[in-house]
C-alpha cells in the first residue's frame, strides 16, 4: 500500500473509532441524562402514555392519574384535595414540569426507577400496560386539614409544620395561600398558560412553598437556641440575667428594649424565657459568643443540607460581624433566618430529649400492585443537647405557655411552647407571629411550628401569642385525637 492510501486508511479507521466512541458515549454514558432531559419529547410522550402512580397518605389518594381522550397525552393527573395538600404533592403538568413530591419521586411515580425494573420486565413478557409505582407519605390527613382550615379560615398568609418528635415524620405541611394543582394539568396549553400566569402574577405567591423554601426572622422563638447555648456554657435555669427594660447595643447609641419597653418580670433565665425578655437574651448571646451560638444552632439543624426528599432552604444566623449584631441575633433578629420546618425541628429535638431526628415526608415506596418495596426508617441527625438540658428547656417552655395568651388552650394537656413576634423589613412593616410547641410535654407525640405573616388580622398590634398560638393549639389538638 502506498503512503497516501495508508494515510487515508488510518484516517478512516480513526474516524470509525471516534464514531464508535461517540455512539457509546451517547447511548451508554449520557443515556440517562438525555432520557431525563425536559426537552426530550420522545421520553415525555412515553411517560404520558403510561399510568402514573399514586401519592397517598393515611389511606387517601392525594394524586392519581385518569385516562385522557388526548391523542398524545394518554393520562391526566388529578388532585382530589387540591390546595390542602399542594405544598406536599406539588403539581405534574404537561407544559410546566413538576415540583414537590411529584418531582422528588418522579422516577418511582413514572415507573422508570431501578427498583421497578423487575415489574417492567414482567409487563413486557406478559403484555400488561406499564404503570408507575406509588409513594405513601407520612402526612396525617386529619392534622393537615385542621392546619389548612386554621390558616385559611382567618385569611392568613403563613405556614404550619407538624412533626412526630421521636421519628421525624412530617405529619402536616401547610401553606396559605395555596393553589389548586388541578389548574395546571389540562391538556390544553392555552388554558394551562392562563392559569400559570395568574398564579405567577399573584402578589401573595400561592405557589411558594413557605414551609421549606421561605426563610423568615424567627424572633423570640430563637431564644430557645440562645437558652440551649447558655445552659451548655455555664448557665443554669436559676442563673441571674439582665432584667432592665432596655439596654444599649455595644459600641452604638441604639437601644434594644423589651416588648412594650417594660422591665422583665423576673431576673432568672427561667423567668426571662417565660416572659421573653429581649435584654436578657441579647446579653446572654454576647456572653456566650458567636462561635458557640453557631455551634448550638448547627446542632439543631441550622445550615444542614436537608432533603425531605424535596430540598429545604438553609436556615442561618448570618454574619454576626460585631457585638451589636450578636446581641440582636440572640433574640432572633438581625440576619437570623429560618424555615418553618427548621423551627419545628428545634421544638421536636427538645421534645425528644435533645435528639434531633431527620424530617421525612415519604413513609413507603410501593410497586404498581401496592406491594411495599421500601419503607421509612427513623434517622438520627444529631444529639442537639443532652437529655438533662432538654428537660430544663422543656420546663421553661411549660412556664412560657402559661404566660402565653390566645384562645384554644387544651384542658388536661400540658403544652411546652415559645412564641415570637418578628420584626422584618422597614419600620412600617407589620411583624410576623410565631408559635413553636410540643405536647403532651411529659410524653410528646407532636411538635408544631406556626408562622402568620405580617400580623395576620391584628396588624402591628399582633403577637405570636395572639395570632399563631391559637392555630398551633388546634393542630396539637388534632394530633392528640389519634393523629400523632
Amino acid at each position: 500500500m502506498n503512503k497516501p492510501l495508508r494515510r487515508v486508511a488510518l484516517a478512516m479507521m480513526a474516524m470509525v473509532v471516534l464514531l464508535m466512541g461517540n455512539a457509546t458515549y451517547v447511548q451508554v454514558i449520557k443515556a440517562d441524562e438525555l432520557s431525563d432531559d425536559a426537552r426530550n419529547v420522545r421520553s415525555q410522550l412515553a411517560e404520558y402514555s403510561r399510568e402514573r402512580g399514586q401519592i397517598i397518605a393515611g389511606g387517601q389518594s392525594l394524586a392519581n392519574s385518569v385516562a385522557s381522550d388526548h391523542e398524545r397525552y394518554k393520562f391526566k393527573r388529578t388532585y382530589p384535595h387540591g390546595p390542602v395538600f399542594a405544598p406536599v404533592t406539588g403539581f405534574y403538568s404537561f407544559f410546566y414540569g413538576s415540583n414537590g413530591i411529584e418531582r422528588a419521586e418522579d422516577k418511582i411515580l413514572n415507573g422508570t426507577d431501578d427498583s421497578l425494573a423487575f415489574g417492567r420486565f414482567s409487563d413486557m413478557i406478559t403484555g400488561n400496560k406499564p404503570r408507575g409505582g406509588s409513594v405513601e407519605l407520612t402526612i396525617n390527613p386529619a392534622i393537615q386539614q385542621v392546619a389548612y382550615e386554621q390558616l385559611t379560615s382567618k385569611g392568613y398568609q403563613g405556614s404550619v409544620v407538624a412533626l412526630n418528635p421521636s421519628t421525624g415524620e412530617i405529619l402536616a405541611m401547610v401553606n396559605a395561600p395555596s393553589y389548586d394543582p388541578n389548574l395546571l394539568t389540562s391538556t390544553n396549553r392555552n388554558e394551562d398558560a392562563a392559569h400559570w400566569r395568574q398564579l405567577e402574577d399573584d402578589p401573595k405567591r400561592p405557589m411558594a412553598n413557605r414551609a421549606v423554601s421561605e426563610i423568615y426572622p424567627p424572633g423570640s422563638t430563637f431564644k430557645l437556641i440562645t437558652t440551649a447555648a447558655a445552659l451548655q456554657n455555664g448557665y443554669t435555669p436559676d442563673s441571674r440575667v439582665e432584667d432592665a427594660a432596655s439596654i444599649i447595643l455595644p459600641h452604638t447609641s441604639t437601644p434594644l428594649p423589651n416588648y412594650g419597653n417594660r422591665q422583665c418580670a423576673g431576673n432568672t433565665l427561667t423567668e426571662a424565657l417565660a416572659h421573653s425578655c429581649n435584654t436578657a437574651f441579647a446579653k446572654i448571646a454576647g456572653e456566650v459568643g458567636a462561635q458557640k451560638m453557631r455551634e448550638t444552632a448547627a446542632a439543631f439543624g441550622f445550615g444542614q443540607d436537608l432533603q425531605i426528599p424535596m430540598s429545604v432552604a438553609d436556615s442561618s444566623l448570618g454574619e454576626m460581624a460585631d457585638a451589636a449584631a450578636l446581641y440582636q441575633s440572640g433574640i432572633g433578629q438581625r440576619d437570623v433566618r429560618v424555615t418553618p420546618l427548621q423551627n419545628a425541628m428545634v421544638a421536636a429535638a427538645i421534645a425528644n430529649g435533645g435528639k434531633l431526628m431527620k424530617p421525612q415526608l415519604v413513609k413507603a415506596i410501593r410497586a404498581p400492585d401496592m406491594e411495599e418495596l421500601d419503607s421509612f426508617r427513623p434517622e438520627e441527625m444529631n444529639q442537639a443537647v443532652s437529655p438533662q438540658i432538654a428537660r430544663m428547656i422543656r420546663d421553661m417552655m411549660i412556664k412560657s405557655e402559661k404566660n402565653t395568651k390566645g384562645v384554644g388552650k387544651i384542658s388536661g394537656i400540658t403544652i411546652a411552647s415559645k412564641t415570637g413576634t418578628a420584626q422584618h423589613g422597614d419600620a412600617e412593616d407589620k411583624p410576623h407571629g410565631w408559635y413553636v410547641a410540643f405536647a403532651p410535654a411529659e410524653n410528646p407525640v407532636i411538635a408544631v411550628a406556626v408562622i402568620v405573616e405580617n400580623g395576620g388580622d391584628e396588624g402591628a398590634e399582633a403577637t405570636g401569642g395572639s395570632i399563631a398560638a391559637p392555630i398551633g393549639r388546634e393542630v396539637i389538638r388534632a394530633g392528640l385525637q389519634g393523629g400523632g
